[in-house]
């Protein structure tokens, strides 16, 4: 039986108080905050999930630039799962803390900007003060101004572009005499050929819902209408007997026989490292180039996306409504959509990041700096055109990944 909403939020704020003592006072080894003498420099602390190499790297970067050129002080409080700092406002809200807040800045999408809004925890109506974001042509680019289906409300701005793609083990489907799978079918088609070579994350995982996302958009294009509107149990039950067919079908051909999954993404690039899995998939393409450069990936890596699709979304930056340091907070997010910092983070030996700017609205000079090198094997071939699948609305991420765990097993 689930908690109640209450008592959850009591129970995470009591653990997340404990956790962001150690996550605000970050160790000289984790480099978690620019080196900047703080008692001048006004210091945003910037919510953002940490498992990433690249990003961690980049927002050190970021961190840099702006101690540098603004003389501030941007903190990144590393997140294993960006609920967790959603659940903190909330609290804060509750206990009415309304301008000392401990979250400046919150990467964000999806269910938990809708979950922000919805509880009136972000800070409305600033995202058009900021000189950069007339570079993502706003007014013409619908994408930049609605989340999951959610109109913004100028409450959080565009920072990346995302898309879902599949990387394989190459010599293992040589060894088998394979092509690649393609689409949805040739997926079910490849773990009945070779069992036991793919699998995917449980739904509480970021990758894990959205494969199941991935699959309900193909399986349903005749309700493909109802995705983009919040979800209701007439909805649920037109379109989830396909997934739950396709899934019976799947599971019992992938890693260790579905009866064990993963919890996390990060556990993919494991498996497939060690050659127990063939196929994985990632929502960030740059991070699987780069693992090859680590060495946590072998160089017969190479990556793809499915030609019936890729589940695609633009992620944003949110402004808590109780930052004590909202003026600091905007000049952050505005140098985040500079050219400058757009183009780093857009490099696919730094993060890979696609850009939400228009190149049309850059200069020439603004537009070079978007110049890449020769690819890495291991890389996305950007000039293959892939239909890209946009996200459902927000309400359907809870109600998916319920109907999963009620039909699969328990919470984990």
């Amino acid at each position: 039986m689930r908690r109640g909403l209450l008592t959850w939020f009591s129970w995470a704020f009591i653990c997340l108080t404990v956790n962001a003592e150690v996550l605000s006072t970050p160790s000289p080894s984790q480099n978690n905050v620019s080196n900047v003498d703080t008692t001048v420099s006004p210091t945003v602390r910037f919510h953002a999930w940490g498992g990433s190499a690249q990003v961690n790297g980049y927002i050190r970067w970021l961190a840099k630039q702006l101690a540098q050129k603004h003389n501030i002080a941007l903190q990144h409080v590393k997140l294993a799962d960006t609920s967790d700092a959603v659940a903190r406002v909330l609290a804060e809200k509750a206990a009415g803390n309304s301008s000392e807040g401990s979250v400046d800045l919150i990467w964000i999408n999806g269910e938990n900007f809708a979950t922000m809004k919805k509880h009136g925890l972000l800070a409305p109506n600033w995202v058009d003060e900021l000189p950069s974001f007339s570079l993502t042509s706003p007014h013409e680019n619908p994408a930049m101004t609605t989340d999951f289906g959610e109109p913004t409300l100028g409450m959080e701005a565009p920072w990346g572009k995302a898309s879902m793609v599949f990387y394989i083990r190459q010599t293992h489907f040589q060894q088998a005499a394979l092509a690649p799978p393609t689409n949805l079918e040739e997926i079910l088609a490849f773990t009945q050929q070779s069992p036991g070579r793919f699998t995917y994350p449980t739904p509480s995982d970021y990758l894990g819902i959205s494969f199941l996302k991935y699959a309900l958009l193909k399986l349903n294009p005749q309700h493909r209408d109802l995705f983009y509107q919040p979800v209701t149990e007439q909805a649920l039950s037109k379109t989830l007997p396909s997934l739950w067919a396709f899934l019976d079908a799947l599971h019992p051909n992938m890693w260790r026989q579905g009866k064990m999954m993963v919890r996390q993404a990060s556990e993919l690039q494991r498996l497939m490292g060690s050659g127990e899995l063939s196929m994985a998939f990632s929502f960030t393409a740059a991070e699987i180039p780069s693992a090859v450069e680590r060495f946590d990936l072998p160089t017969d890596i190479r990556t793809y996306a499915m030609k019936d699709g890729s589940l695609a979304n633009v992620h944003f930056i949110g402004l808590t409504f109780n930052s004590p340091n909202k003026q600091a907070a905007k000049d952050v997010v505005n140098f985040m959509l500079s050219p400058q910092a757009q183009a780093e983070k857009q490099k696919l030996t730094v993060w890979g990041d696609d850009t939400v700017l228009d190149m049309r609205r850059l200069s020439e000079a603004q537009k070079r700096m978007f110049d890449e090198p020769l690819s890495h094997p291991s890389a996305l071939d950007k000039s293959v055109a892939v239909p890209l699948l946009g996200e459902p609305h927000a309400s359907w991420t809870d109600a998916l990944r319920d109907a999963w765990y009620s039909r699969f097993g328990a919470r984990y």
